[in-house]
């Protein structure tokens, strides 16, 4: 079984690796490598947990009414449930939450930008971007320190994390410490982790058949969804990061041409190459129980909604402004084929994602809100 080869090869690098001391203690699960960190912004359990007040703290918005947990809660494998999130000042945004389980893997950030190659820097987007407002703290930069110097509790936590800098509350610190915490947030400890692991109990027969499914040629599944980390860009310690990996499912072919919404038409956006119209990045399917709705616009209700689209091989919509049948998308991924499957082959594939579900990582107290 091609995902079961794959995830067993991580679990002989994790084991092989005698973990020398990285001045972080990684909690990486059963079958996780450990994440590649930028040389300028070593991991440390202070930078991690400035960065998780940070993370839950209002103050962070420009009307101090959002925080990075609003469009991203725990219990939901830190996405919000939203069709399309929405920003501080209650306008929505163009896009569905991304789960940041695992987001230490990732080799680009955010849905569709080729560019943000790093954490720290894709920080900026949500703090300070101003189409969609998020978090709405442009031309606030003075502001937002000074909000963090009030804070008693920051003095130390700023003093610690950073504690060669004469004065830590600067901007980058604040980008710095967000970028170690959300580096944190990983997820290995699903029942499909402890199945791999050798507990042969762990999941259930029918979720056993589910994965074979999904590792099958007729499905397709596993080769975007890839690895230990169900997903096709990814880097760690020992592979160099797979940078610029987008996909057309077929979602949308609003004029019969393979057209995607305005707004919304992914790569393109960046590149303006007609063959990167609709194309997007595959997200983890880690918790993907969890994350509904899905698909980067929030199209898609349920997991069983997907597997429709999957199965007819690209998505047909009518009456409707975005009428169109995705089938016959010309520049859809050639992955997306169409299968059939029965009621029993379809309750195996939801069974294994299910069983991708990690319930530690989304009630682990070291990655919740401290100011509560």
């Amino acid at each position: 079984m091609r995902v079961s080869l794959a995830l067993t090869a991580c679990l002989a690098l994790v084991a092989c690796d005698d973990e020398p001391d990285r001045g972080y203690a990684w909690s990486l699960g059963v079958g996780l490598p450990v994440p590649l960190v930028p040389e300028d912004n070593p991991m440390t359990a202070e930078k991690v947990e400035l960065g998780r007040h940070l993370f839950y703290d209002t103050r962070l918005s420009g009307n101090e009414t959002q925080s990075c947990a609003s469009c991203h809660r725990q219990e939901l494998a830190f996405t919000d449930g939203e069709v399309l999130s929405i920003g501080s000042t209650g306008d929505p945004t163009h896009r569905n939450s991304m789960s940041l389980a695992n987001v230490a893997y990732s080799t680009t950030y955010t849905w569709a930008n080729p560019l943000l190659l790093d954490l720290e820097k894709q920080m900026m987007t949500p703090m300070f971007g101003f189409d969609p407002v998020e978090l709405g703290l442009r031309g606030m930069e003075d502001v937002l320190i000074e909000r963090l110097r009030e804070e008693p509790r920051y003095e130390g936590l700023f003093a610690e994390a950073f504690p060669d800098d004469d004065d830590p509350f600067t901007l980058t610190n604040v980008t710095r410490a967000l970028a170690c915490f959300e580096r944190s947030l990983l997820s290995g400890n699903s029942p499909y982790d402890r199945y791999l692991g050798g507990d042969k109990e762990a999941i259930s027969e029918s979720a056993k058949r589910g994965a074979r499914l999904f590792s099958s040629e007729k499905l397709e599944c596993f080769h975007c969804h890839a690895g230990f980390n169900f997903q096709d860009s990814i880097a760690y310690e020992g592979r160099p990061p797979r940078n610029g990996i987008f996909h057309n499912t077929g979602l949308y072919n609003i004029d019969g041409k393979g057209g995607y919404p305005a707004g919304n038409t992914g790569l393109h956006e960046f590149t303006g190459a007609a063959a990167d119209m609709g194309r997007f990045r595959v997200p983890t399917l880690r918790n993907i129980a969890v994350t509904a709705p899905y698909m980067h616009d929030g199209s898609i209700a349920t997991l069983s909604g997907v597997l429709d689209h999957y199965a007819a091989g690209g998505r047909t919509i009518v009456e409707s402004p975005n009428a169109g049948v995705g089938s016959a998308n010309p520049f859809k991924s050639s992955f997306i084929r169409g299968f059939e499957l029965t009621d029993d082959e379809r309750a195996d594939v939801l069974a294994f994602l299910d069983s991708l579900t990690d319930d530690i990582f989304l009630t682990d107290p070291r990655l919740a809100d401290p100011w509560q």
